[in-house]
């Protein structure tokens, strides 16, 4: 048991980790009704998580090369339980967002280390094996987040979708002191403090302002205040991020046009495939009556699944295909999944929405694994664990930027008297136009090579490289290494 104590650890923090993206999304409307949380108010509960993950993902991987990565896991792990009981015993909406916020940047501790600790721990055999399990855990989480979320919801209240990391935690905090050795990365990795903050305020002030804008209005001061904070932080980044010598992310990446529209299909790709889904649910439960356990039945669990069984069958298949076909087909895929749910009429049922989930999920199993690889590919190969990264980032960056938009819209339909149904209808729609765009872009102008690891392995890394094609890009190039 002590042999496997590394990748115990790394698969119950990444359980925990993807289980909470997907466990929150159902509770939503009972987290509203506690706290009298107001839609913009529901949207950052999600957006604060994801905003933290994203604007720290990359120097989490800096401070961890430098001073630990089995440090930096466990102090991630240590914030997202305490963060995790912050959001349990919240009393209003204001301190959940923030507590969330807070589980965001522990959870970046975690996610940017734990392909390194496999890394090290195992080798040969043993490492495939590893890789194996934990690409199975990833897949399960997704699945299992929206029935677990249901399930606590409906019998316990939704404060449980949180207590239940801290036993979690606790488990992943003991094999990690048990089974993790120390290991750090390269020689010289600095933490790009003021590029990370600036990159910070930025998203987060253009996100407040998409949010703000479908409540007090496009034109209100503080929309227009947070629009231009937003530019301005951004400006400062970019020059940041031009003058210093350890850059959070090198800014000559984006001279190659493949990985300029790899990452502007991360953003949106993560848009269109998963930040309609709370309204979708929100509907589900306010307007049809459904309670916590069908809302995550009908409208997460038929995308998490197909999403699951594609990557399966068609992982190795697709990882032999021009990523070019494979993401660009798989964008067209998720825009005709939004396409099918935008048909509702008032007499729709929930099980309306099955088969456009059924399709989008084939489409995430097609596009996510692959991009990670594609933006590798297309970048210098000392700048590799920089270009997987930045795919993180800028999925993350794509999730919080969606649920905003589409919140807006949402909002402004329902301002307008229009149906919910018809809410949903556009919704969906653009979320389909976005996803089509996307993958329009990525067939004309995606051009890069076969990735190195996508040549014939050795038999003694066959298992290996088997592992490793439904990694991220980050978790792949730090697993080669």
């Amino acid at each position: 048991m002590r042999k496997w104590s590394a990748l115990i650890a790394v698969s119950i923090g990444t359980f925990m980790l993807l289980v909470d993206v997907t466990i929150v999304v159902v509770a939503l409307p009972a987290v509203a009704r506690d706290l009298d949380a107001t839609l913009g108010g529901l949207q950052w509960v999600l957006d604060g998580y994801a905003l933290a993950l994203a604007a720290v993902l990359l120097a989490s991987g800096a401070l961890a090369d430098r001073h630990g990565r089995r440090r930096v896991y466990l102090g991630g792990t240590v914030v997202f339980a305490l963060a995790s009981l912050l959001c349990a015993v919240a009393p209003n909406a204001g301190l959940l967002v923030a507590a969330r916020f807070l589980q965001g940047l522990g959870g970046a501790g975690m996610l940017a280390t734990t392909v390194a600790i496999l890394s090290v721990a195992y080798t040969g055999r043993d490492r495939g094996v590893a890789f194996g399990v934990w690409g199975a855990v990833n897949g399960a989480a997704a699945a299992a987040g929206p029935i677990a979320g249901g399930l606590l919801t409906e019998h316990l209240g939704w404060r449980w979708i949180f207590l239940v990391n801290l036993p979690v935690s606790l488990l992943a905090l003991w094999f990690t002191v048990r089974g993790v050795t120390e290991s750090r990365g390269k020689a010289g990795a600095r933490l790009d403090l003021p590029g990370t903050v600036a990159f910070t305020i930025s998203a987060a002030a253009v996100t407040f302002a998409l949010i703000r804008g479908g409540d007090a209005g496009w034109t209100a001061p503080s929309t227009l205040g947070a629009f231009a904070l937003a530019a301005v932080a951004l400006a400062g980044f970019l020059a940041i991020e031009r003058s210093t010598d350890h850059p959070m992310l090198d800014l000559r990446l984006f001279a190659k046009p493949s990985f300029s529209v790899l990452m502007a299909a991360a953003v949106l790709a993560q848009a269109s495939a998963f930040a309609y889904l709370p309204f979708t649910t929100v509907w589900l439960q306010q307007f049809l009556g459904k309670g916590p356990v069908d809302a995550g039945l009908l409208g997460a669990l038929p995308m998490s699944a197909a999403s699951f069984i594609g990557g399966a069958f068609g992982g190795r298949l697709l990882q032999r295909i021009a990523p070019r076909w494979t993401i660009g087909i798989g964008m067209l895929l998720l825009a005709a999944g939004a396409f099918l749910q935008a048909r509702l009429t008032p007499a729709s049922s929930g099980k309306a929405l099955i088969p456009g989930l059924i399709v989008a999920g084939l489409g995430v199993a097609a596009v996510l694994p692959t991009m990670a690889s594609a933006a590798l590919a297309a970048v210098p190969h000392e700048r590799s664990g920089m270009a997987g990264g930045a795919v993180n980032t800028f999925r993350q960056l794509g999730f919080a930027l969606g649920v905003a938009v589409f919140g807006a819209l949402f909002t402004d339909r329902l301002a307008a008297h229009h149906p919910p149904t018809d809410a949903i209808n556009h919704v969906t729609t653009v979320a389909g136009w976005v996803a089509l765009a996307g993958g329009v872009l990525v067939l004309l102008l995606v051009r890069t090579g076969r990735p190195a690891w996508e040549a014939p392995a050795k038999p003694s890394e066959a298992g290996q490289s088997g592992a490793l094609a439904g990694l991220d890009g980050a978790q792949r190039d730090e697993a080669i290494a």
